[in-house]
């Protein structure tokens, strides 16, 4: 038989028996190989026969067995044969199936032509009727199969029930109750039914951003068809999806796609407007299946759309509308615009209420409604770039999936004992093998400490097995209550009153009533037993969803624990540790992470914006980086830093935001913009505020007012978590030797000031939480400094094992080499460089000091030149001997 007179299914099943017969060892292949060949896989022309047939009792799987075991019964040779041939009952079949073919119009022999040639052969007919499947039944299963279609390309078959294969019906798995509730969607429904219910143009178009509940709006849709709350126009109808990835998919040849499309559409004509169509994400509709002399998928769906032979949902988001939908504007004319918007966190909280039961049968876990409201609350604050209801939805599936999985993972106090005890175990059998005394006395008390952990372990063994016990108890019953609610529905809608009334009124209210037993006792149980007394828990707190918020933004929302209050009462000491003499600064800055951390910050803005002004090397950019470090415990060089240095030209502050579309670098995005939506809770350093372009200056204001800003992508980053601090030279020369104790501190703050508003916009600075005037460093907090950056010296020494000692005389020596009142603190770092770290360098490279060595920094004494600067002794242990260095 030519493969042009056959469809490729056809050929495909015809290699897949030969296949058959030469691995069970027959040199030829007749209609029984067929037979398993047609029936073989879930999806084969066999399997769907069955499926259609109208009687009960006919099962594929024992249509298989059947043809299996009559095939075993065939002879094999020893070895198998290389190639297997077709037998002459086979090739009269094919013969016959393709008369068959000819006679009903067709062009090409397919699948459902072989099976019904299969009762032409004696052996597949005997087994095929056997298994209850006759030709009678089978020939009706195939009318259902083909409708009305012609065999006229190769793919044929993908052609029949064509939207049961590229689509689900919604309305069966409402039935089925394997949908979820709908809340709160009452008006877009309405809107929807309204719609549908015109006599043209009746096809809307769910949009909305993504996440917003467009498709289960459409779900809906088919839980009201099923309850019959619909006009008389939309009842009984079917609402199936349409899948145009699966319509696309594996259409090799030019019209395949099209033949597919069109056998869809034959379907819907042929219900006669009781089929409604789905179509997620429509704007794939326009292009779908194009390539060169073919239409796309819309241009094949606008003729029906037309006439109101068809009508379609659809779903899209706003932007895809605008890219795609819009540009075609008589696709657009025959749809309704059903406008789908973000829900507020009331209604968030209410549709999370009607979803709760579906997670908790599935996990298996309680959820407190406290921890709804929280999951509505924390995502509208802290998920920003998401939408709800999806947003909530995931954070309450994702704690609660935690918590599941905390409930099967052994406890920690247990999993802890089990491998001590293995440990000593271990240890037993190893001191088992010796003969001394001191073993055996060891060993006797290896196992009476192994009894005493044993001992321990069981009853937490036991307390742990009866929690999860009790979780997988109030999981069954809620998986059981689930089903018998579906099935009680399903038979009021049947008319089976006499077994929906068993249901309602016996074994579901039984079963809540045992379940509520279960929930009141549990609730007791925990209320009387400690904390420390629970191993595990199966209720899904406000806290676990902060935790999963936490995991997700960087932003720690969880409760606060002791340790972490002490570390926040005590940020100011810790930051005056590592910034000198700046006291009232940190102060400023303490206080408003405090309120912060409180919940008594404007929400709406950033934490803290600050602007540092003083002179140089007084500790502005220390601070932004010591608060970094103490607030995040992270490296302070993961601070982002953005220089304003760099930013001088009108045009660079397209490399904050990100260059605009069409411009080199815009699928890079703005290094501002980028390094915030990584990470959220940060400490933002703008440095040398005052060389920024005018521009710049704009740009952050609705950073400061606001507490976000819009990239060159449109996308909205949010800088309510983040502290922003610029610091600017502004007005330093007014606070040069301006200590804390100065008296002249109100004149210079006043000259400050007024250079400082004459340099920024009156709207830029009013938006600033404060305006923080860092002081001149004294010698007194000079020298405190010194002794700061030698313990960093000598940190780095004591990885060599030497030990450095700096006397106050040599700090002295240091401060009096290296201070400049014009430059701050830096001078000093510089020298102990330049000066300190090189001599000691050298000293170590020589030989001079070595591990176990303690380095005495000293005033150098006496009235000689040479000896004003300070004396360095190496006194390696017990020894000291001294030696001179000259600064």
């Amino acid at each position: 038989m030519s493969e042009r007179t056959i469809t490729d299914a056809t050929a495909k099943v015809i290699e897949q028996s030969l296949s058959i017969a030469r691995d069970n060892g027959n040199s030829q292949a007749d209609p029984l190989h067929l037979a398993v060949a047609l029936f073989t896989g879930d999806d084969s022309m066999g399997a769907r026969v069955c499926t259609k047939v109208v009687a009960d009792n006919v099962d594929v799987n024992v249509v298989r067995k059947n043809l299996q075991r009559r095939l075993l019964q065939k002879p094999s040779q020893t070895p198998a044969p290389h190639e297997a041939s077709l037998s002459s009952s086979y090739s009269s079949l094919l013969q016959r199936a393709t008369k068959a073919s000819k006679a009903n119009g067709d062009a090409l022999v397919a699948l459902d032509h072989l099976i019904l040639a299969l009762y032409e052969d004696r052996e597949a007919a005997d087994v095929l009727t056997q298994s209850m499947l006759t030709k009678k039944l089978a020939q009706g299963a195939v009318k259902d199969l083909r409708g009305s279609h012609k065999v006229t390309s190769a793919s044929a078959e993908e052609t029949y029930e064509a939207l049961e294969k590229y689509g689900i019906d919604l309305v069966q798995q409402a039935e089925d109750g394997k949908l979820d509730p709908v809340v709160g969607r009452d008006e877009e429904i309405r809107r929807l039914i309204q719609i549908l219910s015109r006599r043209t143009k009746n096809n809307p178009v769910l949009v909305g951003e993504p996440g917003t509940g467009k498709t289960s709006i459409v779900e809906g849709l088919a839980r009201r068809i099923v309850e019959g709350d619909v006009p008389e126009s939309i009842k009984g109808v079917a609402l199936r999806t349409l899948d145009m990835g699966a319509l696309v998919a594996g259409a090799k040849y030019r019209g395949e796609f099209e033949e597919r499309l069109r056998a869809v559409l034959d379907e819907v004509k042929r219900a006669q407007g009781k089929m409604l169509l789905f179509v997620d994400e429509i704007h794939l509709v326009l292009g779908a299946g194009k390539s060169d002399g073919a239409m796309d998928a819309a241009n094949l769906l606008k003729p029906m759309l037309a006439r109101g032979e068809l009508r379609m949902i659809g779903a899209t988001t706003l932007e895809e509308y605008r890219k795609h939908i819009e540009k075609d504007a008589a696709f657009e004319r025959r749809f309704q615009q059903v406008i789908v918007n973000e829900p507020s966190v009331l209604d968030t909280i209410s549709m999370l209420r009607g979803l709760s039961d579906r997670y908790e049968t599935h996990h298996g876990v309680r959820i407190m409604d406290s921890a709804l409201v929280t999951a509505a609350q924390l995502s509208d604050r802290y998920i920003t770039h998401r939408f709800n209801p999806d947003k909530s939805i995931d954070l309450i599936d994702e704690a609660a999936a935690r918590k599941r999985t905390t409930l099967d993972s052994r406890p920690e106090r247990i999993d802890q004992l089990e491998r001590q005890i293995l440990q000593l175990e271990i240890e037993s059998t190893a001191l088992g093998r010796e003969k001394d005394k001191e073993s055996k006395r060891r060993r006797t008390a290896i196992q009476e400490e192994i009894a005493n952990l044993k001992e321990e372990l069981a009853p937490l063994n036991a307390k742990w097995q009866a929690d999860r016990g009790r979780a997988e108890e109030l999981k069954e019953i809620k998986e059981k209550l689930t089903t018998l609610e579906a099935k009680a529905a399903s038979a009021e809608r049947t008319g089976d009153y006499e077994k929906a009334a068993d249901l309602k009124y016996g074994a579901i209210p039984d079963l809540k009533s045992h379940l509520k037993r279960i929930e009141e006792s549990e609730m007791i149980r925990k209320a009387d037993a400690s904390d420390e007394d629970s191993l595990v828990s199966e209720t899904v707190t406000p806290q676990d969803i902060a935790e999963v918020i936490s995991r997700w933004t960087g932003i720690p929302v969880t409760r606060l624990s002791q340790t972490d209050r002490d570390r926040l009462l005590k940020l100011d000491d810790r930051l005056k540790e590592r910034v000198i003499g700046q006291d009232q600064a940190i102060k400023e800055v303490t206080d408003c992470i405090l309120r912060s951390k409180a919940g008594l910050s404007r929400p709406s803005q950033p934490i803290g914006s600050f602007l540092f002004l003083g002179p140089t090397g007084v500790g502005k950019t220390e601070l932004a980086k010591s608060l970094y470090s103490s607030l995040f415990d992270a490296d302070e060089r993961h601070l982002i830093r953005i220089d304003m240095s760099e930013y001088t030209e009108q045009h660079s502050v397209a490399r904050l935001i990100g260059a605009p579309p069409g411009y080199i670098g815009h699928d890079e995005g703005g290094q501002l913009t980028e390094a915030v939506r990584r990470r959220p809770y940060s400490v933002v350093l703008f440095d040398e505020m005052e060389k920024a372009h005018p521009r710049v200056l704009t740009l952050m204001l609705q950073i400061l007012d606001e507490g976000r800003l819009t990239d060159s992508k449109g996308r909205t980053v949010d800088f309510t978590n983040t502290v922003i601090i610029l610091t600017s030279n502004v007005g330093a020369k007014y606070l040069l030797n301006l200590t804390e104790e100065s008296k002249r501190r109100e004149l210079a703050h006043k000259q400050v000031m007024s250079e400082v508003q004459s340099r920024f916009a009156p709207e830029f600075l009013n938006r600033l939480s404060g305006i923080i005037m860092f002081n001149s460093l004294g010698t007194q907090q000079l020298e405190m400094i010194v002794q700061k950056s030698m313990r960093g010296v000598s940190k780095r020494l004591a990885s060599q094992g030497v030990r450095v000692v700096l006397e106050s005389s040599g700090a002295k020596a240091i401060l009096a080499a290296s201070y400049d009142p014009n430059y701050g603190a830096r001078p000093v770092e510089r020298y102990l460089e330049s000066t300190v770290v090189t001599t000691l360098s050298r000293m170590l490279i020589s030989g001079d000091i070595s591990s176990g060595s303690i380095v005495r920094i000293e005033a150098a004494e006496g009235d000689d030149e040479s000896h004003k600067s300070s004396r360095w002794v190496e006194s390696p242990i017990p020894e000291r001997s001294p030696v001179l260095l000259r600064l």
